[in-house]
């Protein structure tokens, strides 16, 4: 961070000290209040109830669900390493709706995803779909830098953020079309013959298909489908071709939540490699991870015969991500999938917030015969549990960091304690010696333990690295791997065509598809529902109960571009009634200025827990390679309330 902090990283201290933290285990009970029980005692009514549904309906009939509020490293492979020591397959996360979608697409084309290019070093940075002063923080330290030095910057997002306001293009495509502006480019890189020959000719396969596909990607053709000016596309692309491997790409979550958002990724794959940034700082160069040992047991017990929920339907999810598809879960746990799903286990996940059609979701949620959630506070999902563990923050407890785009590692320091409260390990040893497979896969006794065990083949210690708290390298960052090694893909090369996906029966290149709205045009819903954009002090549905975050963010809105409230009759502040054939909400309307939305647009953050706008989307509308739910670009009307 350079000596910076985000203002949510600096809310640790609230995180620790609200008075609304959770500290003591509670059971719901029959008329729906909470009880304090002692931890012992939840822990043994947990190890019982998960016991018989093992014994009644098989162990992947029980599942675990890993949330960002906890952490990433080492809390996801907890979790995945204790439901597979338990028996089942079913290990589910937030990356379903995040992360995930992008990870993917650029694995099928260059077998790895570095998402953090040395953009200090840029001549071009292009940016889609994200608004990194909101969400990444850090970038903008590099982003100034890089303009100081005389590096350009295009925005592309149908939504003025503040970045956009700072760059010298930014274009507006209409929702979900961001994939046809790509071909455009790659179309011109190819016409005008300004592509890397080198890598084509020594290092891919499918150069081929994708020329053929590209052609009818003109500037023009690209202007109906995006809505971006055909000579903004031309301008786009003679940056690209003035910098070429000196150009720097970055797609923000806004890519993967259409129905065609990993195929966009993909192109966006191919495009960097045409430019030659293939190996490059500034372009795809692949990180090399400390070698670690895994607590993950899928080499050992991986379980794939078992029926992972949500793989049938999307196999590359957890073929590449060993994840299942928290939607098609939804549907376990209601009695409509190959087997039921009676009980989960939840670290400070939100679903009843953050996941599409939140009427389903929290018909699913309490129909399980077991819900868990471990938290810090009573979210909407919490309230659905059966059982609350109070859960520990990351002052308490001492865990291992990784910076793979500085070949870094990190341990951070336990510094606080409260009493009572159990980490995240601990969770998930005292389950595991509860139910019987504690020694065999939880054999240590504190987290201390396990970063020694991690560490072991590294040659690294806890001691050495607890010396060094500003992290220590482990290697020099090296470049241009391609040339020295193969690719992590079947064919070891930049695959622009992917014979793997062809074999599902998906298409083997990226093809871009018109967004939904538009192949599914219905004049009962005339407007285009985006959700996601982030607000700068909450973090999707967290910080909400912080007072002082609260004062600058008070309550939901709907933004909305001032002619289309001019049609409505909605003024600024007014509340109005959003429906979508999924649900209904009502919340205020922020009348925007011309150039902050699209006409016809309208954004809603996703994370409100008194303004859920998963209410109005829907589950069913997937990205066919992620599984991912359409979040944004759903049709809905809007009704002025009298």
């Amino acid at each position: 961070n350079q000596g910076r902090i985000c203002p949510r990283g600096g809310a640790a201290l609230d995180l620790f000290y609200p008075p609304d933290r959770i500290l003591k285990p509670l059971k719901r009970m029959s008329d729906g209040s909470f009880k304090e029980i002692p931890y012992s005692l939840a822990l043994d009514e947990i190890i019982g109830k998960m016991s018989t549904l093992k014994s009644d309906y098989g162990a992947r009939s029980v599942g675990v669900w890993k949330g960002e509020g906890l952490g990433f490293y080492q809390q996801e492979d907890y979790a995945r390493r204790f439901i597979h020591g338990f028996g089942s397959p079913n290990y589910f996360s937030n990356d379903s709706a995040c992360y995930n979608g992008r990870y993917i697409g650029y694995h099928l084309v260059c077998g790895f995803w570095n998402s953090y290019p040395a953009f200090d070093q840029s001549g071009l940075i292009i940016l889609l779909g994200s608004n990194p002063p909101i969400c990444h923080p850090p970038f903008m330290r590099e982003f100034a830098d890089a303009r100081s030095k005389g590096a350009k910057l295009v925005m592309i997002d149908p939504r003025l953020n503040p970045v956009a306001c700072y760059a010298d293009v930014f274009a507006q495509p209409y929702p979900g079309t961001d994939g046809a502006l790509v071909w455009g480019l790659i179309r011109y890189l190819i016409k005008t013959n300004n592509y890397d020959e080198d890598i084509v000719n020594n290092n891919t396969i499918g150069f081929d298909k994708i020329s053929v596909y590209a052609k009818k990607f003109t500037p023009e053709y690209v202007e109906k489908q995006t809505g971006i000016f055909a000579d903004v596309v031309e301008e786009i692309a003679l940056l690209i071709i003035k910098n070429r491997s000196k150009t720097s790409i970055f797609p923000g979550a806004g890519l993967e939540h259409n129905e065609n958002g990993v195929n966009c990724v993909r192109a966006l794959a191919i495009l960097s490699c045409l430019i030659g940034a293939l190996g490059l700082p500034t372009g795809l160069w692949r990180p090399e991870m400390l070698k670690i040992r895994s607590l993950t047991l899928y080499d050992e017990l991986p379980l794939d015969d078992q029926g992972p929920i949500g793989a049938d339907k999307f196999p590359v999810l957890y073929d590449i991500r060993k994840e299942c598809h928290t939607m098609t879960a939804m549907d376990y746990m209601l009695g409509n999938g190959a087997y039921p799903l009676k009980g989960i286990i939840l670290t400070a996940a939100n679903p009843a917030v953050s996941n599409p059609n939140t009427a389903k979701v929290e018909k699913a949620l309490s129909n399980l015969d077991l819900l868990v959630v471990s938290d810090f506070f009573m979210t909407k999902t919490a309230r659905l549990a059966h059982y609350i563990l109070p859960a520990a923050t990351f002052l308490e407890r001492e865990e291992l960091h990784f910076y793979p785009t500085r070949h870094r590692v990190n341990l951070t320091s336990k510094v606080a304690r409260t009493e009572g409260i159990k980490t995240e390990y601990q969770l998930w040893h005292n389950l595991a010696h509860g139910l019987g497979f504690g020694d065999k896969y939880f054999p240590w006794k504190s987290e201390k333990d396990v970063n020694k065990w991690l560490l072991e083949p590294s040659g690294l210690t806890v001691e050495k690295l607890r010396r060094h708290p500003q992290g220590y390298a482990y290697k020099p960052v090296g470049y241009q791997k391609h040339l020295i090694d193969k690719l992590n893909t079947p064919s070891g090369k930049l695959e622009f065509a992917s014979p793997y996906l062809k074999k599902l029966g998906l298409p083997e290149i990226p093809e871009y598809l018109p967004p939904y709205y538009l192949a599914k045009a219905d004049d009962n819903y005339p407007f285009i529902l985006t959700t996601g954009a982030r607000k700068s002090l909450l973090s999707h549905s967290r910080h909400q109960n912080i007072p002082r975050f609260r004062n600058v963010h008070p309550e939901a809105e709907m933004e909305i571009h001032p002619a289309d409230a001019s049609d409505l009759g909605i003024e600024d502040g007014e509340a109005v009634k959003v429906i979508s054939k999924t649900g209904t909400l009502i919340i205020q309307a922020a009348v925007k200025k011309p150039v902050e939305l699209l006409k016809g647009v309208v954004e809603i953050y996703h994370g409100w827990e008194d303004w859920r706008v998963n209410f109005l989307t829907c589950d069913t509308v997937n990205d066919p390679i992620s599984g991912f739910p359409l979040l944004k670009g759903f049709p809905v009307r809007i009704e002025k309330i009298e």
